[in-house]
């Protein structure tokens, strides 16, 4: 193979500068076959010249550029003799001197054909592998490295599957040719000249982008089958991912002509509609906004804020992604109900008349809410006025709250929501809710900043764009349900919502403009206040509904509930009536709430049940429905009357009152003593402070042993445990304090606790009775379970006035200060214990109905209790 062949740019490699220190007889007759040259003699030990990124197959002419002190020298030192050298490859690229164990044991012995010096004193060589060599040994490390080596010729094995081979070489080095630009079209003639099998690996290696180590791989190989094989491999691999980046260049190049074929068309259009006289889609949606901005009635800085983002749109192209978001942040700024508002109706009478239209009962809720619409309207009356009254008056008047913000807390179903839409039709303002219930992202009440993608102004805001009022009710439900996680703390960011000093310049992430939401009237819902932060508890003034009688229920049922049904399932109402006991009934025996929800739902299961009938021919004429048909539409009762039976009548076990967040209930306290050593063990899921609470009941018992008749020494040689049934339910607080001891008291002295009598109160060591809350939601409770008698704390007389007549009325309550006075109230006499005992039942037995509870059966999954 000659020099010629190998195609080398000569102008690259060399330039006007060099100073030609050697060059070869075969070098200057390039014209002339190397095989006309004799061939040089490889000697056994030849001078070692270390390559780093290349690898110089046999048969091949290569410039080589060396600067290394090492390399000029062993150069200077071949140059007089046969110019031969061994070529190895470095295992380390960033090694400049490597060491003889740093370098590969294969390479190739190749002759120095030129050699030029450049001016800054680095030398140019041109070579041509020979053969391929192993190095055997090294004889000399200093001043550069010599080695022993032996000639590795590789087996050329002949055949058709040889000739196969090579053609499929050519074949994929002719489309990798086509595929790489940088390499020139000669190469495929070269390739499709050579008949070498071996000439041909080594011409398609050498011209290929290989990895040492697969460079390395080819030149170690000692079958030129082997190496083909590998070369088939590498090319095909090299095909792909070149194939792969032409498709990706190809479609990333039609997507930049259609951008631009898109482009001239519309510049095109544009042109076109000037001399028409038209408005492109661009200065249409301009004038558009700049008509929208203009009729908005914004605020000034709101308005200086869209007519900057507007000169944005106009200069930049429709084509562009900030185009669309420009333009959809300058759709909802405008839409925004600036200027909107509804003119209130403050007439109370009015008012006071909606407000018993939607909801019976609730007298203190509704005064409460007529008050809070007489301030609103003596301060519009003021502000009417406020010309003929002094500066300072005026810019307080401007400076007031516009009304404290309603929290009405209440357990489920007691009318909450439905009050807000009441107050919202009373004033004659449009009506927007928004329930809260587990948000956890600060971004749902402030939005998202337009920085990030797909962002959206917050819920706040949405809710104003829909109802396209600047004053609306705003309902916020279940504030006591708001989240809290990483993402932010929502809570929070209803302080400024809610703070009518802080409101008038409410910032929406998303608008990064002022809103005025001091016209709003922001009323929130909860179950509980507990878990409302104290900061936003503040803002708000609490408006506790409590649960109603049966009594209430009824009323809410005839007047309310029954009609709606009627109406929603598609009935007449001479088609349904329903009476007062059946009424009762479906409370009694199929529902135990607080509110009417559940209520409403049975009655539109009945009325269902007859609009069914109705639509299949089956009734004729109306039905009425009487207590006795209740089970025929709604099945078995799920709560019905039970004796105590064993539970009251032996010592032990006493009725307490409880709170959850559904409202008022009561439960049992059952104790039980055994044989054992000073054993008290408390069970039914207790939170710490009932623990607490059971530790003082037993010590307050232990320590009035003697006064109560009982054995000082009992709990030396008993076991006491104390049990509060539904041990699924978390219970916690501190009210059952004098429940646990009468318990206790009730099974030390074997006096069993009078019927139909239930209690709360929280006891100290010295036998003083606290004071405790929820006192009404649980008064209710126990005359919903058909209790008679309450013992209560005196400190909670005062919560009496809050009950309703009706309760008053029926119930006898025992107010109490110390202990001693519960278990005289509480515990039945001697005489009446020996009585039960005995089997007399004397004061059991007064009655059929005397000693009945009503309570649930089967008890419902109820929410945490607290006592």
């Amino acid at each position: 193979m000659n020099y010629e062949s190998i195609d080398f740019e000569m102008d690259d490699w060399e330039s006007g500068e060099d100073e030609v220190i050697y060059e070869s007889e075969e070098f200057r007759e390039q014209n002339s076959p190397i095989e006309q040259h004799p061939e040089p003699l490889i000697s056994d030990e030849l001078p070692v010249l270390p390559l780093r990124g290349v690898v110089v197959y046999p048969m091949m002419w290569l410039p080589l550029p060396i600067g290394q002190e090492r390399s000029l020298r062993l150069v200077e030192d071949t140059l007089p003799s046969n110019r031969i050298i061994a070529l190895v490859t470095s295992k380390d690229e960033e090694i400049d001197e490597p060491a003889p164990d740093e370098v590969y044991r294969i390479g190739t012995a190749a002759q120095v054909h030129r050699v030029l010096k450049t001016p800054d004193g680095t030398m140019r060589l041109l070579v041509q592998g020979l053969e391929r060599i192993r190095l055997l040994e090294f004889t000399q490390e200093k001043p550069y490295l010599r080695a022993r080596i032996e000639i590795m010729p590789e087996s050329i094995e002949e055949g058709l599957e040889m000739e196969a081979l090579m053609r499929a070489v050519q074949e994929l080095f002719r489309r990798l040719i086509e595929l790489e630009p940088q390499m020139p079209d000669e190469l495929t003639i070269m390739s499709i000249n050579v008949d070498d099998a071996r000439q041909l690996a080594y011409l398609v290696a050498s011209s290929m982008r290989l990895k040492i180590e697969d460079a390395q791989a080819i030149l170690e190989m000692d079958r030129v089958r082997d190496k083909l094989l590998r070369l088939i491999q590498l090319l095909k691999k090299e095909i792909e991912v070149l194939e792969l980046g032409r498709k990706i260049q190809s479609e990333a190049q039609g997507e930049m002509e259609r951008m631009q074929r898109e482009f001239f068309l519309r510049e095109q259009m544009r042109a076109i509609q000037k001399e028409l006289g038209e408005e492109d889609e661009q200065t249409a949606d301009i004038r558009e906004l700049e008509e929208r901005i203009a009729a908005a009635g914004m605020s000034e800085e709101a308005e200086r804020e869209a007519l900057h983002e507007l000169a944005r749109m106009r200069r930049m192209p429709i084509q562009a992604a900030e185009y669309s978001v420009i333009k959809t942040y300058l759709d909802l700024l405008v839409s925004l109900p600036w200027r909107n508002a509804t003119v209130d109706n403050l007439d109370i009478n009015h008012a006071r008349k909606v407000l018993d239209e939607d909801h019976y009962g609730l007298t203190e809720i509704k005064e409460r809410i007529l008050e809070f619409l007489a301030v609103r309207k003596l301060r519009a009356e003021r502000r009417r006025n406020r010309k003929e009254e002094p500066e300072d008056l005026r810019d307080k008047i401007r400076r007031e709250r516009e009304g404290l913000v309603l929290c009405f807390v209440g357990p489920p179903g007691v009318g909450k929501t439905s009050l807000g839409l009441s107050i919202a039709r009373a004033m004659n303002r449009k009506f927007v809710r928004l329930a809260l219930g587990g948000v956890r992202d600060e971004a749902d009440i402030r939005g998202f900043r337009r920085t990030y993608i797909g962002a959206m102004p917050g819920r706040i805001i949405q809710s104003l764009r829909r109802v396209e009022s600047r004053n609306p009710v705003f309902m916020l439900d279940e504030v006591d349900k708001l989240g809290r996680d990483f993402r932010g703390d929502p809570s929070s960011a209803l302080l400024e919502v809610l703070d009518p000093e802080q409101n008038r310049e409410f910032r929406d992430h998303y608008l990064d403009v002022a809103f005025d939401l001091s016209q709003v009237l922001f009323i929130t819902t909860a179950n509980v206040l507990d878990t409302i932060p104290p900061a936003l508890r503040d803002r708000m003034e609490i408006i506790q509904l409590s649960s109603y009688t049966e009594e209430e229920k009824v009323n809410i049922a005839k007047g309310y509930l029954v009609p709606r049904q009627i109406k929603e399932n598609g009935l007449r109402p001479s088609e349904v009536k329903f009476t007062d006991d059946a009424l009762r009934e479906i409370i009694q025996g199929y529902t135990r709430e607080a509110g009417v929800r559940n209520l409403e739902r049975q009655i539109g299961k009945v009325c269902r049940k007859i609009a069914a009938g109705v639509a299949a021919g089956e009734i004729k004429r109306g039905r009425t429905i009487k207590a006795k048909d209740v089970a025929t539409y709604l099945g078995k009762r799920r709560y019905f009357d039970e004796e105590i039976d064993e539970r009251l009548e032996n010592p032990g076990v006493a009725i307490g009152l409880v709170w959850t967040e559904a409202g008022g209930d009561i439960t049992f306290f059952e104790a039980t003593r055994m044989p054992g050593a000073k054993g008290y063990v408390l069970t039914g899921q207790l939170g710490d402070v009932m623990k607490e609470s059971a530790q003082a009941a037993l010590s307050y018992v232990r320590s009035r042993a003697e006064s109560l008749g009982i054995d000082p020494d009992f709990f030396t040689h008993s076991d006491i445990h104390l049990h509060i049934p539904e041990g699924a339910i978390p219970k916690d607080g501190p009210s059952a304090g004098i429940t646990m001891a009468t318990a206790l008291a009730s099974l030390l002295t074997n006096r069993p606790v009078r019927p139909k009598l239930g209690m709360t109160g929280e006891i100290t060591l010295r036998g003083k009775v606290l004071p405790v809350g929820g006192v009404k939601e649980k008064v209710l409770a126990a005359a919903r379970y058909g209790l008679d008698t309450v013992i209560l704390p005196r400190r909670n007389d005062s919560d009496l006035d809050e009950l309703p007549e009706v309760v008053r009325k029926q119930m006898k309550f025992i107010l109490v200060d110390t202990v001693d006075e519960v278990l005289a109230a509480a515990l039945l006499s001697s005489e009446e214990a020996r009585a039960v005992n005995d089997g007399q039942r004397a004061i059991a037995q007064i009655g059929d109905d005397s000693h009945k509870v009503r309570r649930r059966q089967p008890r419902d999954v109820r929410p945490s209790v607290v006592m």
